[in-house]
């Protein structure tokens, strides 16, 4: 399963990690298995559209994650 990373949270991990899908993965799975948590990530997106790390995710989902951005 593709993971696109944005900003920070690339550091120590990159643009693009595979994540191996098996049956019944959810998006706190894949969370936990790039040492995230869930209020690291504020946009949480399923092949394009926003979901929720509950979800449920089928063998070919490209997820993106985006932290939240600061400003000054």
């Amino acid at each position: 399963m593709e993971v696109r990373l944005f900003a920070t949270l690339r550091e120590g991990r990159g643009k693009e990690v595979d994540v191996p899908w098996f049956e019944g993965i959810d998006g706190n799975a894949v969370l936990k298995t790039l040492d995230l948590k869930p209020c690291d990530v504020k946009i949480f997106l399923v092949n394009g559209i926003h979901n929720t790390p509950d979800v449920k995710l089928k063998e070919n989902d490209i997820l993106a994650f985006f932290p939240s951005t600061g400003g000054g």
